[in-house]
């Protein structure tokens, strides 16, 4: 537990969050145990939040006095339009509101904070990125996974399946011949495309995967096969989004670290 004198000293050390600015905040993983000391400030003199649905209501709940927004990316549901998003944005910060953009992860990873700090900065909106911890490493160290490991890997790659099989793909050919773990985040429902890709690439039918469902919330499952097996047992468990799908001998580190892991 901190003491009232550093969470004092802390405070004191914030910026003030002033009326007619926006900050584009990450929520990390889920859990608010993850977030950024930086980000229960921001939370705590917000006027209004606008969030996705990856933040978790259990940090919602840490500022009652905010107005709370949806504006939430679903794949294969309803959406909120992006330039939606950044309209809503600008206008409110025009009513001299504190805005929070609170996404999930870190807002400049896969989080369109890049397009909205733009947006902002086009229209002369002062602007603060406050950074989280993205979803992929903390899901991974929270799941027992390294994500490097001497002697394993050199490199690590974090990918988007949204557009998996699609003219927009990634070349997961590639990807498969670097031989280096992946992380993909927005994979599930393009996930047996995905497995073919990286197959027809050469990575081999033994190579581990895990998928991690719901990370650091009290839902978090955690599945773990080979690109042999995923699909099948991904559907035989349920395993659904929001969830990153971590494919690389990486992997093969989550049951030797469990063992003793609290």
């Amino acid at each position: 537990m901190m003491s009232a004198p550093l969470i004092d000293h802390i405070a004191r050390t914030m910026p003030d969050f002033m009326p007619g600015h926006v900050w584009l905040a990450g929520a990390g993983p889920g859990d608010p145990r993850h977030l950024t000391l930086e980000v229960v400030a921001a939370l705590s003199q917000a006027d209004v939040i606008v969030h996705d649905a990856l933040v978790d209501a259990s940090v919602l709940d840490l500022a009652p006095q905010a107005q709370k927004i949806f504006a939430g990316k679903r794949g294969g549901q309803p959406s909120t339009a992006q330039d939606e998003i950044i309209d809503r944005l600008i206008a409110l910060a025009r009513q001299d509101l504190r805005v929070l953009r609170l996404k999930g992860g870190d807002p400049f990873i896969f989080g369109r904070g890049g397009e909205e700090a733009e947006a902002l900065a086009t229209e002369g909106i002062s602007f603060r990125v406050l950074p989280g911890l993205t979803s992929a490493l903390a899901a991974l160290a929270n799941a027992n996974i390294p994500a490097t490991m001497r002697g394993i890997n050199k490199a690590v790659t974090f990918a988007t399946g949204h557009a998996a099989g699609t003219a927009d793909d990634l070349d997961w050919s590639r990807l498969a011949a670097a031989d280096q773990p992946i992380i993909v985040y927005m994979g599930m429902k393009a996930l047996p495309t995905i497995v073919e890709e990286l197959r027809a690439g050469g990575a081999a039918a033994d190579l581990p995967v895990a998928i991690i469902m719901a990370a650091t919330t009290g839902k978090e499952r955690v599945l773990t096969g080979t690109l042999a097996t995923i699909v099948t047992e991904a559907i035989r468990e349920k395993i659904g989004s929001p969830a990153l799908i971590v494919i690389g001998e990486i992997v093969s580190m989550r049951a030797r670290l469990c063992r003793a892991s609290i």
